[in-house]
């Protein structure tokens, strides 16, 4: 039961209903200005109606701002459950234009037929209801009942004329909206393009995802492991180094965390910090020395030789290898090497156990992140065990795409 009656009392029906009522007051309107209801054949008005009230529409969807206030109207009235299931953009070309053109003529005549529909469903529901009073037959959409029936039971005839009423305009009002958002929704190619567009945002959260967790978790470990140091070490110059190390750190993870806030507000500053590349990789080598590293590091990278996006990139995966080395190999020395061979750029870091004899697993969250970057720069990354030793290789192509 609720089923049946919660719709005609849902404030959508009535919105929807009031949509649809607006197509038949433009018929009307159109209809009194020509060809007119007097001395004119019923077949030559509803000719001449249909043929001039598709032509004023097919002109007004000419105008691209028609689709613009159609789909405001529609997301007001017709009440969608999502809003955005409607557009209500201007039309960008020809194809949105049909479309329009197809929406308005298709609501006018549903709207003419649910009005004159609405019109003579109330008027026999009013000579239903006041027959007792007139003593005389009613009727019902210019059907006049029958005279030998039971004139007295009429009136009960009159609720349900008005729920079946009801329920014609709930269907009709689901149908209006499911032309709306065939006709004034996204057009396959607008859909196609949301869709990349909602594709490249999530690579755009995803890789400022990994610029966090390599940088502000490289920050966390070198700051962890230095303040530990320094409370176990009673030296005072001990104690400033690690203290200076600690403070530089945790500059550059300001500074990352920075550059990433203003990228996530679409500020036009959004190059205002410069992204690390693989000049600064000796400062992130001092800061592993510092940390209790033993770190041999051999770059051999020509001058000018890496795109910007290649170096950057190098740097945070370089940054996440010695992260990972600072957290499961306390101790342990570093070992990287990175070189440029045969139009790719290889990255070699491999560190031991460390003094805890540390294990690590390769599906760890970093060692994801790198194969991510390399994949995406169409290069790939292997990591695990080779003896008595932790390794991790990178190959990236020089040209991306390659």
């Amino acid at each position: 039961m609720p089923r049946i009656f919660a719709p005609l009392f849902a404030a959508a029906t009535y919105a929807r209903w009031l949509h649809l009522l607006i197509g038949v007051v433009f018929v009307g309107v159109v209809l009194l200005v020509y060809p007119g209801t007097e001395g004119v054949g019923m077949t030559r008005v509803l000719t001449v109606s249909v043929l001039l009230d598709s032509a004023l529409l097919t002109l007004a969807a000419l105008v691209p701002a028609t689709r613009r206030a159609e789909g405001v109207q529609a997301r007001l009235l017709l009440m969608p459950a999502r809003e955005e299931l409607i557009g209500v953009s201007s039309s960008a070309g020809w194809n949105d234009r049909r479309r329009t053109a197809g929406w308005l003529i298709g609501r006018v005549a549903l709207g003419t037929v649910v009005g004159f529909g609405t019109v003579h469903a109330l008027a026999g529901v009013w000579s239903l209801s006041t027959q007792p009073f007139r003593q005389r037959t009613p009727a019902v959409f210019g059907w006049q009942l029958p005279a030998d029936g039971p004139l007295v039971l009429y009136p009960l005839l009159a609720p349900v004329l008005l729920f079946a009423l009801g329920w014609c305009a709930v269907l009709a009002g689901r149908l209006q909206l499911a032309m709306a958002v065939r006709l004034l929704g996204a057009s396959p190619s607008e859909r196609l393009a949301e869709a990349e567009l909602r594709a490249e945002r999530l690579l755009e959260r995803n890789r400022l995802a990994r610029e966090l967790h390599d940088s502000i978790g490289h920050a966390l470990t070198v700051t962890v492991l230095q303040a530990g140091a320094a409370r176990e070490v009673a030296d005072p110059a001990f104690v400033a180094k690690a203290l200076e190390v600690i403070e530089e750190t945790g500059r550059r993870a300001m500074d990352d965390l920075e550059r990433t806030l203003v990228l996530l507000r679409d500020s036009p500053e959004g190059t205002a910090v410069e992204q690390p590349g693989v000049e600064q990789l000796p400062g992130l080598f001092e800061t592993a020395r510092a940390a209790g590293h033993p770190v041999e590091a051999t770059v051999e990278i020509p001058a000018g030789t890496l795109p910007g996006v290649l170096s950057r990139e190098a740097y945070r995966i370089v940054q996440e290898a010695v992260t990972n080395a600072l957290k499961h190999a306390p101790g342990a020395p570093i070992v990287t090497r990175i070189a440029v061979r045969d139009g790719q750029l290889e990255l070699r870091c491999a560190n031991g156990r460390g003094a805890e004899g540390g294990s690590r697993r390769g599906g760890g969250k970093g060692v994801r992140g790198i194969r991510e970057r390399a994949t995406l720069l169409g290069g790939d990354a292997t990591a695990g065990w080779q003896g008595a030793e932790w390794v991790l290789t990178v190959r990236l192509p020089l040209r991306l795409g390659s």
